[in-house]
């Protein structure tokens, strides 16, 4: 660091928020450009079937409808959506389907109008005959013999099997002197972004290329699919994301329509616009979870764990876009922050006949935790003892790290747990809950009509995976430093961390720098903000690319001072040499120098810019717990949450204001998750809960006041000491709720084995349980 100025660490306002707030923030939907015209997407009404006929007629002779368009009309569109990670079975995921359709709601044909009220009612007049074929829309309905393959070309449903094992599970599991086992679902959810997904394309009629406006966590990629599909050079592609209203990895791989509209506005020679409704969101937005366990845990009459073993199946839907990525995710996390030394577990990846599955913020996590920490609040119950006791005897302690688990992860690299003290932070989350004033509580209202459950969870979380993300940083001769990153924001706040990381490092304001960022134009190559990754992954890029530009300052204002580089000092905006602070310039001055500077003929050319890429090693691992307890209404059959407590290591937090939002998010979407959130299909793969009538959202005062404290255990995987926080609040509530509605509900001998826990499960499970007659 250049100077004394400290702003990494500090909660500084939203840099952002300015504009947004206001309502001067710039949508995909709010874009328009000249001559522009509306694409609608004709989509199959049945989840698999043959196509025999399109009849575009009813929708052409609209005034206004400038082309009804198939994929006959459209050959350059024969290749395949490309995967995110592609090492499963090969299969074509088509970017229009031609000759068979693999579940509702996939394209089929477009309609281009010039007004898109017009274009409501020529997409609905587009004839399309369909054969109907039986489907697989159930994980045991694509497992079964004989059953309806997805894929013509496959032998049967199974795209792959995912595996990871610690000892010998078979050997851990017979020493048992307690063995729980149990069968756990989490049911398929969905982002639900407030802005949907939407793109715009303009064609370049001079250079043949394209400018395509998309509203996506991943522009990079996106620019390499069309550049791929439709046979372009990707320099002649420039991919933007405008400001992007929530992803949640919803938006965090390519689609059809991110090729779709490039290639219909090529074929027109016109800008392109598509913006897709809430209700194209519930039918073809990926979604993810959807993973059915059959779980054991042995342990000895102490409590040690001896063997830990999953087998489970994760429905890809039709188009297993991010391959093993999920599946490896769960089996990585199942251990979690737990002496394991037998365990193993084995995910088989299916494809059925509805909408694609990918990431939803957690991607892996909360499954593995449910699972997890089901069973060992299931054995505690055994064993007697009290669950946070359980967890207390196996939870890995200091003097252990740093803890290898046994297992590698996805990237291949075997796991090495960051340093940490997870049993420290597990006696945080109770102290905060007061766990201990709970279950007397829970002791004095036993026998009532309204018990009380406490639930508890703790987990790891590995973050912030590479391969790379890169900065540029350069200082304009306005003085006015800007920041140019490859990955778009979605909330996260991207203009205020990084701004700080950089200005720390050239000791100046944080209002001196302006980040830019989700522009292939402004940086070449970038990954996408995934993963949890862009502050340990983009953050110590841009703080190298910063010191490198502080270095070149010195040097600039060490041939004006005429003095050595190590004299030369940055602090508030301005240079000047060691122990004469009267003699100093502004940095705008040394930039502009800079631009003529001789030293720098032998330093990387004119100005004061430099561009560094970080290359991690791996992921970063933080703990963190979650602890909440419920009220159970056993006439009305309500769950009311009464307190809930977190704890997370973030390692160093560049902002905590923002690092405390990001958990609120998560939580409220793991609540989501816990209580109401379920997309829900029939047999022949219809979506039973596609409006938010069905299917439920938190509302604020559904979520319980939310106590977080941060732990603060530096990474050692980045030099920032920076670990992921974006999913982190997602991953537990699930787990924790369960735990506690079972603890409620122990003396009617009620499991809870899939969230989420709504009224009518609880109502079936007491009468399960002896509440009510049957």
């Amino acid at each position: 660091m250049s100077g004394t100025r400290k702003l990494v660490g500090v909660s500084i306002k939203r840099k952002e928020d300015a504009r947004l707030v206001v309502g001067r923030g710039r949508y995909l939907d709010d874009l328009t450009v000249p001559g522009m015209c509306h694409l609608g997407i004709v989509r199959s009404p049945h989840a698999h079937a043959r196509i025999l006929k399109i009849d575009p007629a009813g929708a052409s002779q609209l005034d206004g409808v400038l082309a009804v368009l198939t994929r006959q009309d459209l050959p350059e569109l024969a290749g395949s959506v490309p995967p995110l990670v592609p090492d499963l079975r090969p299969y074509a995921h088509p970017v229009l389907a031609a000759g068979t359709v693999r579940h509702v709601g996939e394209a089929v044909a477009v309609v281009v109008a010039t007004d898109p009220y017009l274009l409501a009612d020529a997409v609905e007049r587009v004839g399309v005959l369909y054969e109907p074929l039986p489907a697989a829309a159930t994980q045991e309905r694509a497992l079964a013999p004989g059953a309806p393959r997805v894929h013509d070309d496959w032998p049967d449903n199974m795209a792959g099997r995912s595996s990871g094992e610690i000892g010998d599970v078979t050997k851990g599991i017979a020493r048992a002197e307690v063995t729980v086992e149990g069968r756990f679902v989490c049911p398929r959810v969905a982002g639900m972004p407030m802005e949907t997904r939407g793109v715009l394309a303009v064609p370049d009629a001079v250079t043949g290329g394209l400018t395509v406006w998309d509203s996506t966590q991943m522009p990079h990629a996106v620019r390499s699919a069309i550049a791929t599909i439709l046979s372009l050079p990707e320099e002649r592609i420039r991919v933007i994301a405008p400001e992007v209203g929530g992803g949640f990895g919803i938006k965090g791989h390519v689609y059809p329509e991110d090729i779709l509209v490039p290639a219909v506005a090529r074929r027109l020679g016109r800008p392109v616009k598509w913006v897709e409704s809430r209700r194209e969101h519930f039918l073809t937005a990926a979604t993810d979870r959807d993973q059915e366990h059959t779980a054991r845990v042995g342990l000895l009459r102490d409590g040690t764990i001896v063997g830990l073993e999953t087998s489970f199946v994760r429905d890809h839907g039709a188009y297993p876009t991010l391959g093993h990525a999920i599946t490896l995710s769960t089996i990585n996390h199942v251990p979690g922050p737990y002496r394991i030394s037998n365990y193993r577990g084995v995910g088989l990846n299916v494809v059925t006949h509805k909408t694609f599955s990918a990431a939803y913020r957690g991607a892996g996590r909360p499954e593995a935790t449910f699972v997890r920490e089901r069973l060992l609040d299931r054995a505690a119950r055994r064993l007697g003892v009290d669950p946070a006791e359980l967890r207390r005897r196996n939870m890995i302690r200091p003097e252990e790290m740093p803890y290898r688990s046994g297992l590698a992860y996805r990237d291949g690299v075997p796991i090495n747990y960051d340093p940490g003290d997870f049993p420290a932070g597990f006696e945080r989350v109770l102290a905060l809950l007061d766990y201990a004033a709970w279950r007397k509580e829970q002791a004095r209202r036993r026998g009532s009509a309204k018990p009380i459950g406490i639930g508890l969870a703790a987990y790891l979380e590995a973050t912030a995976i590479g391969p790379f993300e890169g900065a540029t940083v350069r200082v304009d001769p306005s003085g006015t430093v800007f920041v140019l990153v490859g990955v778009p924001a979605q909330g996260q706040a991207h203009e205020t961390t990084l701004a700080q990381i950089c200005a720390e490092e050239l000791a100046l304001s944080i209002e001196d720098v302006v980040v830019l960022g989700g522009d292939t134009q402004l940086l070449g190559y970038g990954i996408g903000t995934i993963a949890s990754r862009v502050a340990a992954v983009a953050g110590p890029a841009v703080a190298r690319s910063a010191r490198e530009v502080a270095r070149k300052t010195r040097r600039v204002a060490a041939e004006l001072f005429e003095c050595g580089d190590d004299d030369v000092v940055l602090a508030d905006g301005r240079v000047f040499v060691k122990g004469l602070p009267s003699k100093s310039l502004p940095l705008a001055e040394v930039a502009r120098a800079a631009v003529r500077s001789k030293t720098l003929s032998t330093d990387g050319g004119p100005g004061l810019t430099a561009c560094a890429f970080f290359y991690p090693e791996t992921v970063t691992w933080g703990f963190g717990a979650y602890a909440v307890a419920v009220e159970v209404d056993l006439e009305a059959c309500t769950i009311t949450p009464l307190k809930s407590a977190t704890v997370h290591d973030c390692g160093r937090p560049i902002n905590p204001m923002v690092v405390e939002g990001q958990l609120h998010g998560g939580i409220a979407q793991g609540i989501g998750s816990a209580f109401w959130e379920e997309l829900v299909y029939d047999a022949e793969g219809q979506l039973l809960t596609g409006t938010f009538m069905e299917y439920g959202l938190p509302r604020a005062d559904q979520v319980p006041p939310l106590d977080v404290e941060h732990l603060e255990h530096p990474s050692v995987i980045n030099e920032l000491g920076i670990k992921g926080v974006g999913e982190t609040g997602t991953i537990a509530p699930g787990a924790a709720v369960a735990n506690a509605v079972e603890d409620a509900l122990a003396d009617y001998g009620v499991l809870i084995d899939r969230i989420p826990v709504t009224g009518a499960r609880l109502f079936d499970a007491l009468r399960a349980g002896g509440r009510w007659p049957a």
